[in-house]
């Protein structure tokens, strides 16, 4: 079974229809007792990087989601909740993540220069690292491929853990892989044939 973590934000339900249309078992819980029965975890996340962090940690499901990942157990962050991964943000202020993947969180505005719409919403396509295998993530499709994007702020600092990235003005991290924590900036549930292949990857670890 894979726990989607609520902790009270975002839609979480067009996830959950995302997995079940590719055979998973999935539930959609705060309970801490379901996430450690899960076989995998899903940190979703929208909005305010301060916001859902603190929701996050009022919850204790930070605590509950490090325990679980220390032993093994795989985790991909989405979104916002990929973003959590990293040790900070700097949206609105400087904020702690969960500190599971080297690297922090900056706005996309300087990064990306004049003329072009922050946030970047839409479909861009995956470039893979040169020096690296492909990640598990991607083992059903192929660089090139598009995944959809709603973000104003990306990571960055994270070299080592990136495993694909989208040109939008600039090279932006789309996503990461360190051992059992994966991470999109990308939305695999909002992606078509391309983000269910994206999660069967990840269910079949």
């Amino acid at each position: 079974m894979i726990a989607i973590i609520d902790y009270g934000v975002g839609n979480l339900f067009s996830l959950q229809s995302s997995l079940k249309c590719i055979g998973a078992d999935a539930l959609v819980t705060g309970d801490e007792e379901e996430i450690r029965k899960s076989d995998k975890i899903i940190l979703p996340g929208v909005g305010a990087f301060a916001d859902a962090v603190a929701k996050l940690r009022e919850s204790g499901l930070d605590k509950v989601i490090l325990e679980e990942v220390a032993k093994g157990k795989p985790l991909l962050g989405i979104c916002l909740g990929m973003q959590m991964l990293f040790e900070k943000s700097y949206e609105y202020g400087e904020h702690q993540g969960l500190g599971l993947i080297a690297g922090e969180v900056r706005p996309i505005a300087p990064m990306i220069g004049q003329g072009l719409k922050v946030p970047h919403i839409g479909w861009n396509g995956l470039q893979f690292p040169k020096n690296k295998e492909k990640s598990r993530l991607y083992r059903y499709i192929e660089e090139g491929d598009c995944v959809y994007f709603v973000h104003s702020y990306a990571a960055v600092g994270c070299e080592d853990a990136l495993t694909a990235a989208t040109e939008y003005g600039a090279m932006l991290t789309a996503s990461v892989e360190r051992g059992n924590v994966y991470g999109t900036q990308f939305h695999p549930e909002k992606s078509g044939s391309v983000g269910l292949k994206i999660l069967q990857a990840f269910c079949e670890g």
